[in-house]
């Protein structure tokens, strides 16, 4: 239904050839949604309503029992479907003519069956529908159309003859017809729309509704119905601005961000200055032999300390974030990503101490079938000979192992079928595991699980033989007043050396 603004429509004086008790305007507009009769929110699409065929009658208020005349023009346009209508020359048209010229009414409404439309959420979208009326209304559900002009007669004429239309089931709806609930799917049937705002209900008064109850029964009932239908229905996507935002505990961060090489290697200072730095070490040691008879020669033998140059590496990265986000958020967010950098810095680096220990291993033996106790027990028996042999005496302390190594170390058993390394560690065990900590020992040496190390890495090696060095630098911000942001950046120079890969063997 459109409403018309009554300042905006013009009456004129028909004359001669000109039709009289006629009216026009805009009887709905396209690409509004409005309420209709009934509750359902509809839109009605250009193209929607048909321009041939069966006039729709003009009706008052959608009441079938006072037809007022007919529709005789109707033009589609890309604002709305335009119409003139004739009204009869009846005691029911006067009585009409009268109130649209003095701007008591001024208002126009569609009737239709929706043949076609499709629901966009709680809206009925019509694409194709069969328009059976035009009601002259009070109150229309769509806002923008009206009543343009008025055409009245200057003088009492005939009544004019209303064409007789083919008789519709809608013939026979009364005012009161609700209509049936739309569903998001196409219809079978055709669906009544009746665009009239939908009527209020005068909530009663305490007296009233004390009265209805007392005298109970279907008025009573009938009341309550009324009440409950008139209650507006308050959705949360209704009150969005009401509606808290918590948040819920601190923010989850799942990222760990351990070094379990560089813990277990251990950190060496970085010198301040130079790019590059010596660390020396022995290359040659001294000669030993017995004297072949008294006062006879000794052997002679030479010292010499040579040194690695290493170069620094510098690691870090950086953030730019606006004034805003810094402001407002909550918590903080500076803080939270000073964690973040730092955790991400440590795994960083921890990567790079992983693939530089395996790299620098020249010493190398065969573990075929890692779920063998006792190829286990051999290789690492075999691995301890060559380094205590190849690196003058040293023993190995640590076993280094990818995670799903580690997995198959802790689910060996014996002939018994019993862990190998129980969390009771028993006094005959080679060891303790458990897969809810990395903390272990197997075989009398400590194991290192870093999720860093390749699939099926195993190392057996003495720490001493590696060796790390760092700086850290930490965070650093500065400001940008041109864009109002802050850039923050976490930096550390890090380096690595294998000082001695005779301490290693790697089991491939």
């Amino acid at each position: 239904m459109l409403r018309m603004i009554a300042e905006n429509v013009t009456l004129d004086a028909a004359s001669g050839d000109e039709p009289s008790r006629t009216i026009s305007g805009i009887a709905v507009p396209y690409g509004v949604e409005a309420t209709v009769l009934g509750g359902q929110r509809v839109r009605i699409e250009q193209g929607a309503l048909p321009v041939d065929g069966p006039a729709p009658r003009l009706l008052e208020d959608h009441d079938t029992g006072k037809v007022v005349g007919k529709v005789t023009d109707r033009e589609d346009t890309p604002d709305g479907m335009l119409f003139s209508a004739k009204i009869a020359a009846t005691r029911a048209g006067d009585d009409l003519l009268e109130l649209l010229k003095m701007g008591a009414l001024d208002s126009v409404s569609i009737g239709i069956e929706a043949l076609d439309y499709e629901m966009q959420g709680k809206t009925m979208v019509v694409k194709a529908a069969d328009w059976q009326e035009l009601s002259v209304v009070y109150q229309p559900a769509f806002s923008g159309a009206r009543i343009e002009k008025i055409a009245a007669a200057q003088a009492d004429a005939t009544p004019d003859t209303i064409e007789p239309q083919p008789e519709t089931e809608n013939d026979n709806m009364s005012e009161d017809i609700t209509p049936e609930v739309v569903e998001a799917a196409k219809p079978e049937a055709t669906l009544p729309v009746y665009a009239t705002a939908k009527r209020e209900f005068a909530m009663p008064s305490a007296q009233e509704w004390i009265a209805a109850a007392l005298e109970g029964g279907s008025q009573f009932a009938e009341l309550t119905a009324k009440i409950k239908a008139a209650a507006p229905d308050v959705t949360t996507t209704d009150n969005d601005g009401v509606l808290p935002q918590p948040i819920v505990g601190p923010v989850y961060d799942n990222f760990v961000g351990t070094r379990p090489v560089v813990d277990a290697i251990g950190v060496k200072a970085m010198p301040q200055g130079g790019k590059v730095f010596e660390r020396p070490y022995v290359s040659t040691h001294t000669s030993m032999a017995a004297q072949s008879s008294e006062l006879a020669t000794l052997q002679a033998g030479e010292y010499k300390v040579s040194s690695h140059s290493i170069t620094k590496g510098t690691y870090g990265g950086y953030v730019s974030l606006s004034e805003q986000i810094i402001d407002w958020s909550d918590p903080a967010i500076i803080t939270l990503l000073l964690e973040d950098l730092g955790k991400i810095y440590r795994n960083t680096t921890d990567n790079v101490a992983a693939d530089a220990l395996y790299a620098g291993i020249s010493q190398t033996a065969s573990l075929t079938d890692p779920t063998s106790p006792a190829e286990w027990v051999s290789d690492i028996y075999d691995a301890m000979q060559t380094i205590v042999s190849n690196s003058n005496g040293n023993l190995p302390s640590h076993l280094f192992l990818a995670p799903n190594m580690f997995a198959a170390l802790g689910k060996l058993v014996d002939g018994s079928n019993r862990p190998l390394f129980p969390t009771v560690a028993p006094s005959n065990a080679y060891g303790s595991a458990s897969p809810g900590s990395v903390d272990m020992q197997a075989f009398g040496l400590t194991v290192v699980v870093d999720r860093n190390f390749a699939a099926d890495t195993v190392i057996v090696g003495d720490p001493s033989g590696f060796e790390i060095f760092e700086q850290q630098k930490g965070a650093i911000s500065v400001d940008s007043p041109s864009n109002l942001s802050r850039t923050v950046a976490w930096r550390g120079y890090f380096a690595t050396l294998m000082i001695d890969a005779t301490k290693f063997v790697a089991l491939t």
